[in-house]
């Protein structure tokens, strides 16, 4: 690596062994945690119901969580939502609970028990364990569509070397993303599937964004191995990258310090997508392509066969 020693460059390529490694014990350590522990699927998914109530001033959480426990109202998760007067009650359908105006009507009745002040039911919201169902197998195959669509997009845009790099990357993102989930049994709900979403586009951006210098490295580059020219190409996207990556991570903190309980999961998910998208699109995705062997041939287009004859006038 002559070249880029010379201009200052990070070797990336020659840190493939520790690239390997990193990527091997994340991968182990999350697909063990999902096969394992599972997703600590929301109601979103697993069906019950989603209270707001509203408090004339910030409740105890403990006391609430104690009261509901108390009277016997199965599996509640309770949350501020947005401020601290407003809070967000979750829970499994139980057997007596036979319909909305029971639901809110419990609720209110445990919870007066815990304040002076009058409590405003804001909104009952339930999902049925079958809609549930549903709603995780839409999940999943949303994921699978996208996936295969990259693949084709990916293909037709690059060579097919780079298809499998990029969906290498993604696998690797959504894995590890998901993993942590099941690691640390943080609820996923839809707007955690929603985030994955969002981290398979931000991770193929930045992917695209490297494959596009190196094919243009490899066309205009006349010396140098393949893994020199993508070491050249990182080089002078790298900037970009860590921009990019940077505000992306300023935002995304925000959202998960102060937006509220409510949307931590989907900051949370998409703050891992975003650092694990950013090592694989400077990683994974170039290390899958220079082990496919990629040549300076691959990048040349296909001539078509008597293009000779139709240039004849």
């Amino acid at each position: 690596m002559r070249t880029l020693i010379s201009e200052g460059g990070f070797d990336f390529m020659g840190r493939r062994t520790f690239a390997y490694v990193v990527s091997g014990v994340l991968l182990s350590v999350a697909i063990l945690a999902i096969l394992l522990r599972g997703l600590n699927f929301g109601v979103d998914f697993t069906g019950g119901y989603t209270i707001e109530v509203g408090y004339q001033s910030a409740p105890d959480l403990d006391v609430v969580r104690d009261t509901l426990a108390a009277a016997e109202l199965p599996d509640a998760v309770v949350q501020t939502f947005g401020t601290s007067t407003d809070v967000l009650i979750r829970m499994a359908p139980g057997a007596e609970q036979s319909n909305d105006a029971k639901v809110s009507d419990d609720v209110l009745a445990a919870l007066a028990t815990t304040s002076d002040e009058p409590i405003d039911m804001r909104r009952v919201e339930f999902v049925g364990p079958q809609v549930g169902e549903e709603l995780r197998e839409t999940g999943g195959l949303a994921v699978l569509f996208a996936l295969g669509a990259i693949v084709v997009y990916i293909w037709f845009r690059f060579e097919k070397k780079f298809s499998v790099g990029s969906v290498a990357a993604l696998v690797h993102d959504v894995v590890i993303t998901i993993g942590f989930f099941a690691l640390f049994q943080i609820e996923f709900d839809l707007t955690v599937l929603a985030a994955i979403l969002a981290v398979i586009g931000y991770s193929l951006n930045d992917t695209i964004v490297v494959f596009d210098r190196i094919r243009e490295n490899f066309l205009g580059m006349r010396r140098g191995t393949p893994a020199e020219i993508m070491n050249a190409s990182i080089n002078q996207t790298l900037m970009r990258t860590v921009v990019t990556s940077g505000t992306t991570l300023l935002v995304l903190l925000s959202l998960f310090f102060l937006g509220g309980a409510i949307i931590h999961g989907f900051a949370l998910a998409l703050l891992i997508g975003v650092v694990v998208g950013t090592y694989s699109s400077i990683f994974v995705a170039s290390l899958a392509v220079l082990m496919l062997g990629i040549t300076r041939e691959d990048m040349m287009p296909v001539e078509k066969e008597g293009a000779e004859l139709d240039s004849i006038p």
